[in-house]
């Protein structure tokens, strides 16, 4: 009896994952398989959906509905809107904090960064940013949260437990979007307008590099950094390069670019699948998804989902 359990485990199929990815001209979400590579389900959302991540169970999905003004909490497994959380005006992305009960929200209109308790569904904290704020990133040790101002140029660094900011970081022009390293050691900040991503020692803020980009027969002006990724172990980092309409491959140890990838037309971000051998990069102006072959840094397939679409999440 036990060998025939065995035989039946190793012969069943594994579980497949969702790639969820916001549409922000038709104000939907796709769902897209991680087997067959193919969208199961469309849902609708609030106007404008960008930022988008899941709870840790993956019983949540959080929707920054941007021109609602509202945070949107999804039942991913029947794709109804519970309720909405408040956001404060034009919510442009958000982190989930380790706690799996707070987020930080950037509030592009108002030069805020708005917590908000997802239990209680009451604001915490509104903490005065620069002007313009979008990208949000929070460290493995939940202590240190960061938001990226477009226009005042600056990371942020607010400190978790009394919500001030302790300190203010120079970046190139125009940041969207920031990750901490998993083990917390460093932040990395992209700017689009100024072409790099910007590497700094989380410890003192200081900076460690600078990262540019050239990709071959396409104008400087276009190769516009935006959201990126780490592979297990941060070895490399793949980063959506806008409308240049290719992914790059940075080592994250040396910060050198090893190679680039074509993939759709305006490349905004991306997200792995379970066990990070593809990526999928939402393609905002040609309405799909490129998906990624990592080992061969190769695109493999082109999924059509919605207009512009923007954030993406993984639900394995």
């Amino acid at each position: 009896m036990r060998t025939l359990l065995l035989l039946c485990a190793l012969s069943a199929p594994a579980m497949a994952g969702e790639i969820w990815v916001t549409n922000e001209k038709d104000d939907t979400v796709s769902v897209i398989d991680t087997q067959t590579l193919e969208v199961i389900q469309t849902y609708d959302t609030g106007e404008r959906p960008r930022g988008i991540t899941f709870s840790k169970d993956y019983s949540r999905l959080y929707i920054c509905a941007s021109d609602s003004d509202a945070v949107q909490v999804m039942d991913p497994n029947t794709g109804e809107i519970l309720h909405d959380l408040p956001s404060g005006e034009d919510p442009e992305q958000f982190v989930l904090h380790p706690d799996d009960r707070h987020l930080y929200i950037a509030n592009e209109d108002d030069a805020i960064t708005t917590v908000v308790d997802t239990q209680t569904r009451k604001v915490v904290a509104q903490i005065d940013v620069g002007v313009e704020p979008e990208g949000m990133a929070v460290s493995p040790d939940g202590k240190i949260a960061i938001t990226t101002s477009e226009t005042t140029n600056m990371a942020h660094w607010i400190d978790t437990e009394t919500h001030a900011l302790f300190a203010n970081t120079l970046v190139d022009s125009r940041p969207r979007h920031a990750e901490f390293v998993k083990d917390g050691t460093q932040l990395w900040v992209s700017s689009e307008i100024g072409g790099t991503i910007t590497v700094f020692d989380v410890a003192d803020q200081s900076e460690v590099a600078k990262i540019s980009f050239e990709v071959q027969g396409v104008h400087p002006d276009r190769v516009q950094p935006v959201g990126f990724e780490f592979t297990s172990g941060d070895t490399h980092a793949f980063v959506a390069l806008g409308p240049s309409n290719h992914v790059a491959v940075v080592n994250a140890e040396s910060f050198e670019v090893e190679d680039y990838i074509l993939v759709g037309r305006r490349v905004w971000h991306m997200a792995f699948n379970e066990d990070r051998s593809q990526l999928f990069t939402t393609n905002g102006v040609s309405g799909d998804v490129t998906v990624i072959d990592v080992a061969r840094r190769e695109p493999i397939k082109s999924i059509k989902v919605g207009r512009f679409p923007w954030g993406a999440a993984l639900r394995p």
